[in-house]
């Protein structure tokens, strides 16, 4: 039904944009963690970029301080199973905004830290449950020389007829009780580089080898304690963006690890990974939009402080097309953001490829976005004194992070096709 107004206001806007009324609880969420973003993350984040990626790590380093300051919050994950569904959908999209407004790789870290504990609870083994609380975990699933291959869940669509998969460098083998690892994960594993457990996706031999006759490689998801003798880590990875965020190498010498600390095993496996996959990659577009929103406001502050021509910058016409876009792409950013993550928490049948689809429009609005907040601050831009140059950086590095931006797009198109030919849009 249409409201009327009997005088011309200005809309209702928020932190989140122009957003629909709020519960007191939704906005207290989102008040707690703005102002631990604002308060905590924005300059841990500033004061990181700054340390190489070994001295972010070493003891006594700042980063340290982030999962205790953060528990302090008392956002428990689990609180989100207490409400109604729509209600978690939008409280989990404001907090993933907030926390990447804060700061995108530590956002990234506190998400990926606790999936080992979410898997553990999900398939309600307590054992690992208790094994995964109070550590820091990571998500590794990526391995050297098989990279996009690790979002390939049917090669008889990609690959040329009769060819095999891609078993990666790492894989595991079922021995008795036991199961044995060796190999190593990719440098561009999160939190690799400080985890104690792990949440690990690997390529495994079984009995009648490392492929299904279809070609697909056989895989495994375990749960891996990273104190464990033959377990060791590379160097954390030195990168141009998302420097707080440790990434690095794990290498694996005939690590022994009980059976049941198996997610997934042999035919249960590709199930489970695009379900894991289907799950984690919505945080990805929550914490992106984040970044986009913030982009834009530093922009919006800097043009009402920055005189040219006689005249700030937000008086000339080309400057308000220009922040209108960006924030028309901020509103796109988190309208994609929410609905993908509403597909993966309540459809029956998720997809990894829908929520990787939602990651792309994300990341690379996002980068629209900090691109043009970085050409309006022109040459002051280009310096470290104001945080947009970290910024770029960091919104750069997420068209490549949790999946190449131009293979997940293709993937997408695969799923196109698997969907036509179950007579999908045919009608």
């Amino acid at each position: 039904m249409m409201k009327l107004k009997s005088k011309v206001t200005l809309p209702a806007a928020g932190r989140s944009g122009f957003e629909t009324p709020m519960s007191d609880e939704e906005t207290g969420v989102q008040d707690v963690v703005h102002r631990f973003a604002r308060e905590v993350m924005r300059p841990l984040g500033a004061q990181l970029d700054k340390l190489t990626a070994a001295e972010v790590i070493a003891p006594g380093s700042p980063y340290w301080s982030l999962f205790a300051e953060y528990a302090k919050l008392g956002l428990d994950p689990a609180m989100l199973l207490e409400l109604p569904p729509d209600v978690a959908i939008r409280i989990e999209s404001l907090m993933g905004e907030e926390l990447g407004w804060g700061d995108a790789g530590l956002a990234v870290s506190l998400a990926v830290a606790a999936f080992p504990m979410q898997m553990a609870a999900v398939i309600g083994n307590q054992e690992l449950v208790d094994l995964c609380t109070g550590k820091i975990g990571c998500w590794m699933i990526t391995h050297p020389d098989k990279g996009g291959d690790v979002t390939m869940v049917d090669v008889t669509r990609e690959l040329p007829a009769g060819q095999q998969g891609n078993k990666g460098n790492m894989w595991g083998r079922v021995q008795g009780d036991e199961i044995v690892i060796n190999g190593q994960c990719s440098a561009w594993v999160s939190n690799g580089a400080v985890a104690q457990v792990a949440l690990g996706y690997l390529g495994a031999e079984y009995e009648d080898g490392f492929f299904a006759p279809d070609g697909n490689p056989y895989g495994m998801s375990v749960i891996i304690p990273l104190d464990l003798p033959g377990v060791s880590k590379g160097k954390p990875l030195d990168k141009m963006g998302q420097r707080a965020l440790p990434q690095g190498e794990i290498f694996f010498d005939n690590v022994r690890v009980p059976k049941r600390f198996a997610v997934a095993l042999k035919d249960e496996y590709y199930g489970n990974m695009t379900s894991a996959w289907s799950y984690a990659g919505t945080h990805m577009a929550q914490v992106f939009t984040g970044v986009a929103r913030a982009g834009f406001e530093m922009a919006l502050q800097y043009c009402h402080e920055r005189k040219q021509g006689g005249q700030k910058l937000i008086d000339h016409q080309l400057t308000r097309y220009r922040l209108g876009d960006m924030l028309r792409r901020v509103e796109v950013c988190r309208s994609v953001a929410r609905r993908s993550l509403a597909f993966a928490r309540l459809s029956p049948l998720s997809h990894p490829y829908v929520t990787a689809a939602g990651k792309v429009t994300v990341t690379q609005e996002a980068m629209k976005v900090v691109d043009e907040a970085f050409q309006l601050f022109g040459g002051a831009g280009t310096s470290r004194e104001y945080p947009i140059e970290k910024l770029y950086r960091d919104a750069r590095v997420a068209l490549i992070e949790d999946g190449e931006n131009t293979i997940l797009t293709m993937r997408l198109g695969v799923l196109a096709q698997q969907l036509y030919a179950e007579g999908w849009s045919q009608n």
